[in-house]
């Protein structure tokens, strides 16, 4: 731990102020950091997560209060901390950095930049030590300190491409649709994912996407589209019996491990319990099933225990 709190400690953001006794020297988001780094020379490390995020905090306690891994973060790089609930705009240019660059994000996403912020390496969560396929903190922070001292052009030339491929995304206006003709379209892709055997979307893991349940079920009532309400049905009722609803103390787990939706990856989120409740209710006033309002009423039970 650190001998008092950092520069977090000044923040009102929940997940800065967790990091805020971290011995890390770290920054909140802002122009400081990127004065820092270029009056001393250094690439800077970008930490972005959010409170209720079960990997941050796993290469929290792992990596940011290790004592041989924070001294190098402080040596060698300026470490900075941002929350993507609270700043969805740096987390959105991040992680159209790492698709670009690796085909997949997450959080935590672990970005080095240049000093005018510039990515050049993206990760997700990062183990401490190296194993086989997979390289540790420490060693990428002794890999990355060695290429910025001897061969910062190969960095330079990273950043430029990732620079270049982003751009689109993070400059492209947005065009302005009918809402019949986005909303079909929205209702064609979201029935062509859909599972009809399991219910959900794709394989997996699979997320309960209340937010896609609800406007399946809108769109019924918009389009009178019959597809669109049984789709929303199906995956509540599945999931509703599966593992990725505690069947003892009710609430909805995060995701689902299987397409079954049978193991799940034990982690309850309160925006989901939230915003499932609302599915449900939408589903009982649609269908005035007894079944969906004792889900619902289940998960407000265990929400208000928790």
């Amino acid at each position: 731990m650190a001998d008092k709190p950092n520069r977090l400690a000044r923040e009102k953001s929940p997940y800065l102020l967790q990091h805020a006794a971290n011995p890390v020297d770290w920054y909140p988001w802002g122009e400081k950091p990127f004065r820092v780094a270029a009056e001393k020379d250094r690439p800077l490390f970008v930490s972005i997560g959010y409170s209720t995020c079960h990997w941050c905090h796993v290469m929290a306690g792992e990596s940011f209060t290790d004592s041989d891994t924070v001294a190098l973060l402080n040596r060698w790089f300026v470490s900075v901390k941002v929350d993507r609930e609270e700043r969805p705009d740096v987390d959105q240019l991040y992680m159209a950095a790492i698709m670009t660059m690796n085909g997949h994000g997450g959080w935590p996403l672990s970005v080095f930049l240049l000093p005018d912020g510039r990515p050049f390496y993206c990760a997700t969560y990062i183990p401490p030590d190296s194993m086989p396929g997979r390289i540790g903190f420490t060693d990428l922070l002794k890999q990355l300190h060695q290429v910025w001292v001897n061969d910062r052009g190969a960095l330079e030339a990273v950043a430029n491409s990732v620079l270049e491929a982003i751009q689109p995304v993070v400059s492209k206006p947005v065009a302005v649709v009918p809402v019949e003709t986005s909303a079909a379209a929205t209702f064609q892709a979201f029935k062509h994912a859909f599972d009809p055997v399991w219910g959900g979307f794709g394989q997996a893991p699979k997320f309960p996407r209340p937010v896609v349940l609800r406007f399946l079920m809108h769109y019924f009532h918009y389009a009178k589209e019959r597809s669109s309400l049984d789709i929303a049905l199906t995956t509540l009722r599945k999931m509703a019996g599966g593992g990725v609803y505690d069947q003892v103390g009710g609430g909805f787990h995060r995701y689902s491990v299987d397409h079954q939706w049978r193991i799940p990856h034990f982690e309850k989120m309160l925006y989901d319990q939230a915003q499932l409740v609302q599915a449900l209710l939408d589903a009982l006033c649609a269908t005035a099933e007894p079944f969906f309002a004792e889900i619902a009423d289940q998960t407000l039970g265990y929400t208000l225990c928790a």
